[in-house]
């Protein structure tokens, strides 16, 4: 697979149309809870003409502090867990349907790299959490490939979409 620059969003227009296809039928509205895509999901999404009724907002929390004064992810469950955790992503994605008119909400968080990396937390390690008000939040934990950060973070936008779908589905 080649290098795709992370701003390229043309690759992801089928999957973002689709997404918001689904969401404008079932008559809901999205919010984006970002860290290690600096934004990217919700981009991907308003890079699609009529995107407004079906996005509400996008969260660009790529601190502990903008995740806990943005969402309300609370400062010990961060210091417990890491910002790089299933419990955190919970967190990120029901803080966002909570500050939000969305009735979806979904969250990133992880590591693309180069650095960052642990034994227990590789480069390529990311969670994924989809919030919605009708059903219970759903994760997702993603280990991709380290190959390069601007490969992690589409891999992680494209799996982050494709949970939206799922669902709405």
């Amino acid at each position: 697979m080649t290098e795709t620059s992370p701003n390229n969003l043309e690759e992801l227009a089928p999957l973002s149309i689709a997404v918001l296809d689904g969401l404008i039928a079932a008559k809901k509205m999205v919010a984006t809870a970002e860290s290690c895509t600096g934004g990217l999901i919700c981009g991907a999404l308003t890079e699609i003409a009529g995107s407004s009724a079906a996005v509400d907002r996008g969260f660009v929390t790529y601190s502990n502090e903008a995740k806990n004064e943005m969402l309300g992810v609370p400062k010990d469950l961060i210091e417990k867990h890491g910002a790089v955790s299933k419990e955190v992503a919970i967190a990120m994605a029901e803080g966002a349907l909570a500050r939000s008119n969305a009735d979806v909400a979904v969250s990133v968080t992880g590591i693309a790299g180069p650095g960052g990396g642990s034994p227990q937390k590789p480069v390529g390690t990311v969670h994924i959490a989809v919030a919605a008000k009708d059903r219970p939040t759903d994760h997702l934990h993603c280990w991709f490939a380290d190959n390069g950060r601007q490969s992690i973070r589409l891999a992680t936008v494209r799996t982050a979409l494709t949970s939206i779908l799922n669902a709405i589905s």
